[in-house]
């Protein structure tokens, strides 16, 4: 069967957790505390105790690490920023939504936010691109959510990697949709050890199998989807169709990405455009659209993650307003769940980081604030 005929989906799916799919495919020890459920609206962004110094302006470091991999070499992209404060210093690594326009520069205006305010507390936050993804190489690889777990514990964990240079005794990790699940699996595993997660719009099925679940039959078909995309040709031609193009990335952007319209410029899907456009841009997007990034297979499983975390370190889970249906109802699961130790709620659909950075980077920083100044 053609994978054409094998799904009557209709909208380029590749952007994380979507529920409207239509193309043809489609060093403070931590405190802990009680769980708290608010609203972004609670809190004012003229707050004097957490406001920005403009007298600290934030430095910027681009570079690529090379990631050694069953004996590939792989560049990974990633930017470091911080202020000239030196003093009671923290790192954060941030890791991009999973998806066909995943790029760093999602996070850089929450990081630039973050790292310019003057705290008891301060920060340097690390960004990442994934392998596969954004301005990192796209080699022709199996991916799956092992692959992309080992990648973020070799990143914070081996003795050469950008966050061991840092110091990494102490991160908090900060990840979007998919990111946030696996940081949370790996760090249920024993993998990683961060002193705090927050997961901001966290998602874990993906885009086809959230829609038409994981039967075998499904499972057979979504095999045979994967394989065209990846396959020399036909594949980039497809690709080249469905996602590619500017019409179908502004489609999904106004669609489910973004909660409000006008914000989905020209210039941005320019931007997200060109990243699709890189050799090799279709192979992470081939593996998450049919379900092998998932790093759950059930709701139950994903609340498990966080449940297995009780006690152990400081988790917030911030939700967003506009996220479509499917992807609301998982993060509403976790509103009081255990393991949560604070739940928000801001505007925003699947990339409120991006969309609404001022008011994501002021959760995060009252978070921060909240688990690791004085009390």
């Amino acid at each position: 069967m053609a994978a054409s005929a094998a799904f009557s989906i209709s909208s380029p799916p590749f952007v994380p957790f979507s529920c409207k799919i239509r193309s043809p495919f489609l060093l403070i020890s931590p405190k802990y505390p009680k769980p708290v459920s608010v609203r972004a609206s609670a809190f004012s962004v003229d707050n004097p105790s957490i406001s920005i110094d403009s007298k600290s302006p934030v430095q910027t470091k681009t570079s690529n690490w090379q990631w050694k991999f069953k004996g590939k070499s792989i560049g990974i992209y990633y930017e470091e920023h911080e202020s000239e404060k030196s003093e009671s210093v923290k790192n954060i690594l941030m890791i991009p939504t999973i998806s066909d326009v995943s790029t760093v520069e999602e996070w850089r205006s929450v990081a630039k936010n973050i790292v310019q305010r003057d705290g008891e507390v301060n920060w340097r936050a690390t960004i990442v691109d994934w392998p596969g993804l954004g301005y990192s190489d796209k080699p022709k690889m199996d991916y799956d959510t092992d692959v992309m777990e080992k990648f973020v514990v070799d990143f914070m964990n081996s003795p050469e990697s950008p966050m061991s240079q840092a110091g990494n005794d102490d991160v908090v990790i900060i990840g979007g949709g998919h990111a946030a699940t696996l940081a949370m699996r790996a760090t249920q595993r024993g993998l990683l050890k961060p002193s705090a997660i927050a997961a901001v719009a966290p998602t874990w099925a993906g885009p086809l199998p959230i829609v038409f679940g994981r039967d075998s039959s499904m499972v057979t078909r979504y095999g045979m989807l994967r394989g065209t995309l990846r396959a020399p040709g036909v594949g980039w031609m497809m690709y080249n169709m469905l996602v590619s193009n500017e019409k179908s990335i502004e489609s999904q952007y106004r669609s489910h990405v973004y909660a409000d319209q006008s914000n989905v410029t020209d210039a941005l899907i320019q931007s997200r455009y060109e990243l699709t456009k890189k050799k090799g841009s279709r192979y992470v997007p081939a593996a998450f659209l049919t379900g092998l990034l998932d790093p759950v297979s059930t709701r139950e499983e994903f609340l498990q993650l966080f449940a297995d975390l009780e006690g152990k370190l400081p988790v917030m889970v911030m939700s967003t307003k506009g996220a479509p249906k499917r992807s609301k109802a998982e993060m509403e699961a976790l509103r009081g769940a255990k393991g949560v130790s604070k739940f928000v709620e801001v505007d925003g659909a699947l990339l409120p980081q991006e969309e609404y950075p001022s008011l994501v980077a002021q959760e995060l920083y009252i978070f921060l604030q909240e688990t690791f100044a004085s009390p």
